[in-house]
C-alpha cells in the first residue's frame, strides 16, 4: 500500500474542529482505560539553546493506531510567517509496520490543541459561559476562538497580545469567524475582567495571568507553556483552581504552571484533580458548583496527534486527497 503524503493545506478540511473535539475525546478516554502506550516526549536542544526536535511516540487501541509526531520549535519563528512548531505525524499499520501517511505537523498541533482545550471547556466551564478573553494573538489564539465557538455561544470576545497592533489585527481578521465584534485591550487583565472564559496561548516564560483577576466561576485554558521552567498563571492562579491535565505523568515532569508552584510549596502533586479522560468517564466530578474555578492545564500528548492523524488518513482515503508515494516496505529480492 501506498502512503499518503498530506499538506498543511488539505488539513483544516480534513480535520474540521467540531469533529477533532469528538476525536480527542475518545482519544482521552482511551488514555484513561489504559488503552493506550504513551512514554513521555523526548527532546533534542541545539547547543545554543535556540531551538530543538521533539519526537513523541504512541500506541493507541481503539481505533488502532501507531505512530510517531517529529516537530522542530524555533521560539524567533514567533511573529514571522513561520509557525513555530514545524515537522511531520507519521502513521504506520498496526499489523503489517508499512508507513501510512506522512502528514503536516503544524495544522495538526494547531487543530488538536484547541480541540482538547475546547473538550476541556465542555466539560469544565459553565453551561452559560461566554464571555471570552484570549492571551495571545498567534496560531493558537485562532484555533482557540475556533474551538471555544464550537462549544459555547459567544456574547463577547477579547484579545490582548504583548504588541496591540498584532491584537488589533487578530480582532480584524476574526471577528467574522466569532460572530462577535472582537475588542483589542491594553493590558491582559483588562481582557479578563469578568471574563467566564479564559485562554492563555502566549510564547510567555513568565506570568502574564495573575490569580486575583480571575472571576468567579471561570473556566481557564492554560495553553502557551510546555515547559518545566515557564509558565503564563501565577502562583495564585493555580491554587485557587480545580486543575484538570491531560496526562498527569506529562504534567509533573514539564508543566511550570504546576511545577514552580509546587516548588514554592503553595500546592502539591495531588492538586491536580483529575485527568481529562478520568473526568469524561464521570470517574472524578469536573466543575462542583458555579462560582468553583477550574483549570485544564494542557501539555499536548502524542495520542492526541495519533487519533488526529488516524482520522484524516481515513478521510484523505475517503476523499481521494494527499499525494500517494511508494515508500517500499516490500522484502528486496537476494540476487
Amino acid at each position: 500500500m501506498n502512503a499518503l503524503v498530506i499538506p498543511q493545506s488539505d488539513v483544516p478540511a480534513l480535520l474540521p474542529m467540531a469533529e477533532c473535539i469528538d476525536v480527542m475525546a475518545d482519544a482521552l478516554s482511551a488514555l484513561a482505560r489504559e488503552d493506550a502506550v504513551l512514554p513521555l516526549r523526548s527532546m533534542v536542544w541545539m547547543p545554543d539553546r535556540s531551538g530543538l526536535l521533539g519526537l513523541m511516540p504512541a500506541y493507541l487501541g481503539a481505533p488502532k493506531a501507531l505512530g510517531l509526531k517529529v516537530i522542530s520549535y524555533l521560539p524567533a519563528n514567533h511573529g514571522s510567517e513561520r509557525d513555530s512548531h514545524q515537522g511531520a505525524v507519521l502513521l504506520f499499520d498496526t499489523e503489517t509496520g508499512s508507513l501510512l501517511a506522512v502528514i503536516d505537523a503544524s495544522s495538526i498541533t494547531a487543530i488538536r490543541t484547541a480541540a482538547v482545550s475546547g473538550l476541556a471547556t465542555r466539560v469544565l466551564a459553565r453551561e452559560d459561559a461566554g464571555d471570552l478573553a484570549i492571551l495571545g494573538s498567534g496560531v493558537q489564539a485562532e484555533s482557540h476562538l475556533d474551538a471555544m465557538k464550537a462549544v459555547r455561544k459567544l456574547r463577547r470576545v477579547r484579545v490582548w497580545s504583548i504588541h496591540i497592533d498584532q491584537a488589533r489585527s487578530f480582532a480584524e481578521r476574526m471577528s467574522a469567524l466569532a460572530g462577535v465584534a472582537i475588542e483589542p485591550v491594553g493590558s491582559a487583565r483588562e481582557a479578563v475582567a469578568g471574563a467566564d472564559l479564559i485562554c492563555t496561548t502566549t510564547a510567555s516564560p513568565i506570568p502574564i495571568l495573575e490569580g486575583e483577576w480571575i472571576a468567579p466561576g471561570a473556566h481557564v485554558n492554560a495553553v502557551g507553556a510546555c515547559f518545566a521552567a515557564n509558565r503564563e498563571l501565577d502562583t495564585a492562579a493555580v491554587v485557587r483552581a480545580r486543575v484538570v491535565v491531560d496526562r498527569r505523568e506529562s504534567a509533573l515532569a514539564e508543566a511550570g504552571d504546576l511545577l514552580i508552584p509546587m516548588k514554592e510549596g503553595a500546592i502539591a502533586a495531588s492538586h491536580i484533580a483529575a485527568e481529562l479522560g478520568d473526568v469524561l468517564l464521570k470517574r472524578v466530578a469536573g466543575r462542583r458548583s458555579t462560582s468553583e474555578v477550574t483549570l485544564f492545564k494542557s501539555l499536548g500528548i502524542a495520542i492526541e496527534d495519533l487519533a488526529a492523524a488516524h482520522f484524516i488518513h481515513a478521510r484523505a482515503r475517503a476523499e481521494g486527497k494527499g499525494v500517494a508515494i511508494d515508500f517500499g516496505g516490500h522484502r528486496r529480492a537476494r540476487p
